[in-house]
């Protein structure tokens, strides 16, 4: 008998969500056949069975697991002595708080009605503060004292529960998805980043043109060609001249670590959530090379087939807000560990000024966020330059790759 445990599968993964059993409890299983479909933060994995024998389900479907937890029995089952050793741990687990609010209970709280009353309304636990009075007496004085920051927290906390019970059923609480909890913890580790942003905008006039006049050719060998790859081949060049910007930030040795290849993150709109897939080695893939693997990993991405290794290892990540279908610009979140995000938005038709004549161009507005610790705004200013150098004459970005 062997334990299948929810294993470590890298990337930071802590917990995932069991999507789906393919086997049914007391089914002999082959060693290496898929058992089991795990949702994670990133992408759903497949466990397969580490040897043949027959099967005992342990978690259930549609239940969170963190690493390490129990997943399944492969064998004859769990013997007496693990089962017996489990059950002690259980019945342990279950009379420990018990005796431990026993003990509390015997513990004398010396303070005053008003200033439990105090306690109360600033949502603040008794039990824990340290009385200066006679005895241990706790007195008004301590409780306001105590009154730090976590302690408004917890009474908004306790204030927000209050009215929420009283709104009853016109609140609905719903579950985050694997993805959605992934979502909100990368974007609390962005925000530790002391950010700046960069906004400028380029003429995309000539590229437009050279959009038009290709994407027929590769749509005959079913490659769809947008704006994309080229804006990913200009950052690349971008990012060899300034090359502080495909890094990352070494907090503990304040170190920046410079990256000397090219794997460019793209933000992709998933049923489940925004995904970044990954682009890797860009600047070797020509135009035709990117925009087919560009649909690959997108149409993987939102039929939720994407695997770790296509979301991970990114050196710089680029987010197409244009494709939404609006906004003008925006401060794009810089996905961390790395030092910038680019954001490319809309094209739209407005008037630029060119040897003193007025004339209508097609204009790309984009917006540079960058980490400040690494990179100042001189260098954001040169960054957005050069990618308008590149982009507003396509002929020096390097196609071929």
């Amino acid at each position: 008998m062997k334990e299948l445990r929810f294993v470590d599968v890298g990337e930071g993964i802590t917990e995932g969500h069991i999507k789906k059993w393919l086997v049914k409890d007391g089914d002999m299983v082959k060693e290496d056949q898929t058992i089991l479909q795990i949702e994670t933060d990133k992408a759903v994995v497949d466990m397969p069975a580490p040897l043949t024998g027959k099967i005992k389900i342990a978690a259930q479907e549609n239940t969170t697991v963190k690493v390490g937890d129990l997943l399944a029995y492969i064998g004859e089952g769990p013997s007496e002595g693990a089962g017996a050793q489990q059950a002690g741990k259980a019945a342990a687990e279950q009379t420990a708080p018990k005796a431990q609010e026993a003990h509390a209970a015997t513990e004398e709280i010396l303070a005053t009605p008003a200033v439990r009353k105090l306690a109360r309304d600033l949502g603040m636990d008794i039990k824990g503060l340290h009385g200066t009075g006679p005895h241990g007496r706790i007195l008004e004085n301590d409780v306001r004292t105590a009154s730090g920051p976590a302690q408004k927290k917890a009474a908004i906390q306790k204030f927000s529960e209050l009215k929420e019970e009283q709104h009853g059923e016109e609140i609905t609480r719903v579950p985050m998805s694997q993805t959605r909890k992934a979502i909100a913890r990368n974007m609390e580790l962005s925000w530790t980043i002391p950010r700046a942003v960069h906004m400028d905008k380029l003429n995309a006039t000539k590229l437009f043109g050279i959009v038009q006049r290709e994407k027929a050719k590769l749509a005959e060998l079913g490659i769809k060609l947008t704006f994309l790859p080229f804006i990913i081949k200009a950052t690349v060049d971008a990012l060899k001249e300034f090359p502080h910007f495909n890094a990352s930030y070494d907090h503990e040795k304040l170190e920046i670590i410079v990256k000397r290849y090219y794997n460019i993150g793209i933000a992709v709109e998933a049923p489940d959530g925004l995904k970044v897939v990954v682009m890797k080695n860009a600047d070797k893939k020509g135009i035709a090379e990117i925009a087919a693997e560009l649909g690959r990993l997108g149409e993987k991405a939102r039929n939720l087939t994407i695997t770790l290794d296509e979301m991970s290892d990114s050196t710089f990540t680029i987010t197409n807000i244009g494709s939404l279908g609006g906004g003008y610009l925006s401060v794009p979140m810089i996905n961390y560990p790395e030092v910038a995000i680019l954001g490319i938005h809309s094209i739209r038709d407005e008037a630029v000024v060119e040897n003193n004549e007025i004339k209508a161009a097609k204009v790309l507005p984009f917006s540079l966020a960058f980490d400040h610790r690494v990179v100042d705004g001189a260098e954001a200013v040169a960054f957005g330059n050069a990618l308008i150098k590149y982009l507003e004459d396509p002929d020096l970005l390097e196609i071929v790759g």
